[in-house]
């Protein structure tokens, strides 16, 4: 299972509002930081996409998507296995009254995640709360782990009675192959072994379309199998223990099982092929060591004695083998080769829960990786390994980078102290200039107000409008020194006429021409505040600064400090975690070569069997002839 898939699923719950739009409705991101986080989501950086949003909630950067941002941070926590932080919340946005269908899915995948780290009363309790039903690919796995549960308790008839009602569809879906096999299972040990032998032969029996499928028939084919010849019914085993493909994952229990089977019938010949096939195969599978015995068994069941003593030492010298290529696949496990060759060639950018390994390092027999890397502890607690170097790393390079931050602060505090002299005596300068602007415009404002008050339109007049009404003034001037010449009485009506003209243009200009000037004072007002402020952020600067500088000095000298502790801690926790890590893998190890000692022994046994039964007929064969023997 990859991150993928569960993240995606949870995001789509984030994207479900109260509202409940239709599933293909489309949102769109409106807060550039969610986007930013979203990208970091989509290209697999799962770890830069949940300090990114970490930090931008921090900052409250996240509106509108406030809940969506917080489901998805749970969904990344989740798939790093932190179900109780991740739990945490769930259950503040359930408080807040997120939407059934958001808690529902969150319940759900809180479920999931725990089941699969074993801890079963946890999962137990995230299922429960659940209220109603999921998307419909969710309630089948729902329904499937809730089974899972139950039986994990011992409460088969319950599981029973749940997954009945998941097998009933006319068109199986994947989690009903799964539900039905789950059932055969939970009614076989709930003790209705007919039922679930029924339903267990009709999932060894369904057309499968996909890999998944038809492994989970060779599976229950099996589980049939085995279940016959315990009941001493070897014919019924053989029969559906042939339908299990040859190159399946089941098909070395299954060919075993055959022999076996005809071992049981008295048809020992019968048994040779399917033996002698997984005889074959690899050492690293008990079924296969298994075959290494009951190969030669079979052939001394046929008196074939010269075969079976040849079978039985040949198993003896490659148990030996095995032994000692076990012992030298657990010394270069201790030495570190396996976690450290595992990281070295699975590299990756980020870490995250859901991952899977690319290549095998280089062992002395990789063969025996495979029972190592199949268990779900080994690749959990790998994981941990891995995403503690991750950790390593990043805060290595985070303490490295500690360098280039205090050498940005003491650049920035050069520049401040080498601009500082000349911005203070430019500032200095600005003062009486402000002060000087300020009285000048106090003494506009007063005449604007006056022009207003009194609506004198002259005061707007243009220049043209000022030289004609100098021109007029002269004119009326001169008429009033020669009122008695005829000539100038007949000019005095041209010259009322222009005046009374150029009045009325004055007084039609005079709205706008008085707008312009209050505008032109509001505008110098703004000019002269903002010189203000310059001058306060100047004054500020001054004070706030070398604080400011301090401040980041303070965060730097902490973090390094942090950093300090955390880096040594982690060292000592990634050590810890690969000696955890190699632990399993000896384990594994330990338990085959224990395996191996106890067919080895079998083996030795068996053997031993032989020469005695070859002693005692060649005794009793002496003893013939020598009684034959004539007597003196």
């Amino acid at each position: 299972m990859r991150l993928r898939f569960f993240a995606l699923s949870l995001l789509a719950a984030a994207s479900v509002q109260a509202a409940e739009p239709a599933p293909e409705a489309k949102r769109p991101v409106l807060a550039p930081h969610y986007g930013d986080t979203l990208f970091h989501f989509w290209q697999d950086k799962y770890f830069s996409a949940v300090t990114g949003l970490m930090v931008s909630q921090h900052f409250q950067r996240m509106s509108p998507h406030d809940d969506d941002s917080e489901i998805l941070r749970g969904g990344l926590l989740l798939s790093y296995g932190m179900h109780r932080e991740a739990g945490q919340i769930f259950a503040q946005l359930i408080e807040r009254g997120a939407p059934p269908s958001v808690r529902n899915r969150a319940w759900y995948f809180l479920a999931k995640i725990r089941w699969q780290r074993g801890l079963t009363a946890e999962a137990e309790e995230a299922i429960a709360r659940i209220d109603g039903k999921l998307p419909v690919p969710l309630e089948e796995d729902r329904g499937l782990l809730h089974a899972n549960l139950l039986m994990a308790r011992g409460e088969f008839a319950g599981a029973a009675e749940l997954l009945r009602g998941m097998t009933d569809a006319k068109n199986p879906s994947q989690a009903s192959y799964y539900a039905r096999y789950n059932l055969g299972v939970a009614l076989v040990k709930s003790g209705d072994v007919a039922g679930g032998s029924t339903l267990l032969d009709e999932v060894g029996r369904m057309p499968s379309a996909t890999e998944e499928q038809r492994s989970l028939r060779d599976r229950a084919n099996v589980a049939l199998g085995f279940a016959a010849l315990q009941d001493n019914r070897s014919e019924d085993a053989r029969k559906v223990l042939e339908r299990v493909r040859l190159e399946s994952l089941h098909a070395n229990k299954a060919l075993l099982g055959f022999g076996w089977a005809a071992a049981a019938a008295k048809q020992a010949d019968q048994a040779l092929v399917p033996w002698t096939e997984l005889a074959g195969r690899s050492l690293s599978d008990a079924a296969v060591l298994e075959a290494k015995i009951a190969l030669p068994y079979a052939y001394a069941e046929l008196g074939a004695y010269g075969q079976a003593l040849e079978g039985y030492e040949g198993a003896v010298s490659q148990f030996d083998t095995e032994q000692g290529a076990l012992n030298e696949s657990i010394a270069a496990i201790r030495s570190g080769k396996l976690v450290e060759g595992l990281d070295k060639r699975n590299p990756g950018e980020e870490m995250g829960w859901f991952w899977n390994l690319a290549e095998l390092p280089e062992m002395p027999h990789a063969g025996h990786l495979t029972q190592v890397l199949a268990q779900h502890d080994f690749q959990e607690a790998f994981k941990n390994y891995r995403d503690l170097m991750f950790l390593g790393r990043n805060l290595a390079q985070w303490r490295d980078s500690l360098g280039a931050y205090r050498d940005m602060l003491a650049e920035r505090r050069k520049a401040f102290a080498e601009r500082l002299p000349a911005t203070q005596s430019g500032a200095q300068g600005t003062v009486p200039v402000l002060a000087e602007l300020k009285q000048r415009r106090a003494t506009l404002a007063a005449e604007l107000d006056r022009v207003q008050r009194d609506g004198d339109v002259i005061a707007f007049a243009n220049p043209t409008q000022d030289d004609l009404l100098q021109r007029l003034a002269g004119v009326q001037a001169a008429m009033k020194a020669n009122a008695s010449d005829p000539e100038v009485a007949k000019l005095s009506d041209k010259v009322r006429l222009l005046s009374g003209a150029l009045a009325w243009q004055l007084a039609q200009d005079f709205p706008s021409r008085l707008w312009v000037a209050q505008k032109a004072l509001r505008d110098a007002d703004a000019q002269i505040a903002q010189a203000e402020g310059r001058s306060e952020a100047i004054a500020k600067a001054q004070r706030d600064e070398p604080v400011r500088f301090d401040a980041f000095s303070r965060r730097i000298d902490a973090l390094e400090a942090s950093l300090g502790a955390l880096i040594p801690r982690v060292a000592a926790l990634t050590t810890e975690q690969q000696q955890a890590v190699q632990g399993i893998a000896v384990a594994e190890l330990g338990r085959a070569q224990q395996r191996l000692a106890e067919y080895q022994t079998q083996a030795r046994f068996a053997l031993a069997q032989l020469y005695d039964r070859a002693n005692v007929a060649a005794n009793t064969t002496h003893s013939k002839e020598a009684g034959d023997a004539p007597r003196r």
